[in-house]
């Protein structure tokens, strides 16, 4: 009895010392997203950037050269990486529509995490926030942070641009002003992850699932002075091919519609050489100035002594135009717009990496599939990606041998694929899915700048990459939301909307308790309402937090 009640004991310390060892041994993770940054980076071959953060990240990293969004632009690409669907799958090609509305029951990576005993944070933006979405609670273990303030240092630049409909007017395209880093806000956001970091110091039992999302290059390019120093402004040039290709669609590129609501920028027409170096020399200012906060981000992980069990990524959320065809911003299926950096460090304790380039095909949506398979998670079994977690464990791994993504025009959608030689992009429209409208295709070994539409003269590779695309499930229309059933019009909601957007002087997508107040007309009667409009209590209030609480 003595010997079996002793056994029992020892099992029993056994089990428990061995449940600890397992908590320990479970990867973290630190996901950093940055918002329009296309590999415009020194490890990615650029000799124009600035970027010795990110570049000694790629050192030890497994950086894929040949990576893509699933949609340029902000929310449906967040979605592919955080909900792991395509925005075909969803339904969602917009940036209000929030994925919920589509699968209200999904179960997001971080969800997914938290749930086997991760603790889950978000630290700025991560899914889209703004437009009338907003951040998913479900996700996180507590709720997400994000700066009061930060898009301007100099009060005159916060004015002055054109509104587009339903939205206040923008301020200027770019700032340059001799401030500390934490004057804008992805500077507060490496505050905050820093601070988040010791925290997580002290739990090292605990696993956590630490998403940092930083808003630079994002437009209006703002950094501080030295990041502009930098660089020198007559290395920049104006893109070479400033046209549409010969023969595409006619609505197949954009000239930067969300630019020239932004003061100083033409309305219409192509932009004056001076203003597209110095955009230019703006975007690559605030990539250095992103740069530098995730390398702060990075020496806290690695002073508190938790970079030997975490595994970093790098995404950013799609590319950017810089005046190439004539265009600026996103919002496109071409490749300056899709193409983006991934880069996966894997920790010591995991069998690290020294560095290696990666020329095989990867895209957002394989994120989620990948990060289950390295933490030891079950995935839901309906993702649209493929995990590429052999290749970085080293074993055996069959490459994709082509990418996927879309872009809306109106009632069209254009569905692309993206092969190492070519890409297809088919437009049908939802009211006749069944009808091929238009089609493009281009050949990257013969013209990787794009210029000729090459489609009516290559009938046989169109047949075959068409193929491959009627694989694919049919794609969903954009979901419309359900009217309510009231008798009441809907126009006090838009008006709450126009109210919102007028009170956003700093226009960081939320109102901080001083926007709230001012000028209200029951200036003793507003300051009670302030709490009872901040649902989540992070001391802001979104624009579905305004709206959804007012009469």
């Amino acid at each position: 009895m003595r010997f079996a009640l002793l056994f029992f004991l020892i099992s029993v310390g056994v089990g428990r010392f061995n449940a600890f060892a397992i908590a320990a041994e479970k990867p973290n993770v630190l996901l950093i997203c940055v918002d329009d940054l296309k590999p415009n980076l020194g490890c990615y071959g650029d000799p124009l950037a600035k970027t010795p953060n990110i570049d000694r990240l790629a050192q030890r990293s497994f950086l894929f050269q040949r990576a893509y969004c699933n949609q340029a632009v902000c929310s449906p690409s967040r979605n592919a990486l955080l909900v792991g669907l395509r925005p075909e799958t969803l339904g969602i090609y917009d940036l209000p529509t929030n994925f919920r509305k589509s699968r209200p029951d999904a179960v997001t990576m971080p969800q997914l995490f938290k749930t086997n005993g991760y603790h889950c944070q978000a630290l700025g933006k991560l899914f889209h926030v703004g437009h009338g979405n907003d951040e998913d609670a479900a996700s996180w273990s507590v709720p997400y942070f994000r700066p009061m303030k930060g898009g301007y240092a100099k009060q005159e630049n916060l004015k002055g641009g054109r509104a587009k409909p339903g939205e206040a007017p923008k301020g200027a395209a770019y700032e340059r002003a001799d401030v500390a880093d934490n004057t804008y806000t992805d500077g507060q956001i490496a505050d905050e992850a820093i601070k988040r970091i010791e925290a997580l110091k002290s739990e090292p039992n605990k696993p956590f699932f630490l998403g940092v999302g930083f808003l630079k290059p994002h437009l209006p390019f703002c950094a501080p002075e030295k990041y502009w120093k930098m660089h020198d402004e007559t290395n920049f040039e104006t893109a070479p091919v400033r046209v549409d290709p010969k023969d595409a669609p006619s609505y197949a590129g954009q000239r930067g519609g969300e630019l020239r609501s932004y003061a100083g920028i033409p309305a219409d027409g192509d932009l004056p050489d001076a203003l597209q170096k110095t955009l230019i020399h703006g975007y690559y200012a605030s990539t250095s100035y992103m740069d530098a906060q995730v390398g702060r981000v990075l020496e806290a992980l690695e002073k508190a002594d938790l970079a030997k069990n975490t595994i970093v990524v790098l995404w950013g959320d799609h590319g950017w135009h810089l005046g190439d065809h004539g265009y600026w911003c996103k919002h496109t299926n071409f490749e300056q717009a899709t193409r983006i950096p991934i880069i996966v460090a894997m920790p010591p304790a995991m069998g690290g990496s020294t560095g290696s380039k990666q020329d095989v095909f990867v895209e957002s949506v394989d994120i989620y599939p990948t990060l289950c398979e390295l933490a030891g998670l079950t995935p839901p079994s309906n993702l649209d990606g493929r995990s590429f977690a052999n290749l970085l464990n080293n074993k055996p791994y069959q490459p994709k041998n082509y990418i996927s993504h879309v872009y809306p025009r109106g009632s069209k959608l254009g569905r692309a694929i993206r092969t190492s030689q070519y890409r297809l992009v088919e437009w049908r429209d939802f009211s006749a899915p069944e009808e091929v409208v238009d089609l493009e295709l281009y050949d990257y070994l013969k013209d990787p700048a794009e210029t000729v539409n090459i489609a009516s003269s290559q009938p046989q590779v169109v047949a075959e990459l068409q193929k491959i695309l009627a694989t694919h499930p049919s794609a969903k229309p954009q979901i419309k939301e359900k009217s309510p059933q009231t008798s009441q019009p809907s126009k006090p909601s838009q008006d709450r909307r126009t109210m919102f957007l007028k009170r956003d002087i700093n226009k960081d997508g939320f109102l901080s308790r001083e926007e709230f107040l001012d000028k209200q007309p029951d200036p003793d009667k507003a300051p009670a309402r302030f709490p009872k409009f901040d649902v989540n209590k992070d001391n802001q209030l979104s624009e579905s937090e305004f709206v959804g609480s007012g009469k």
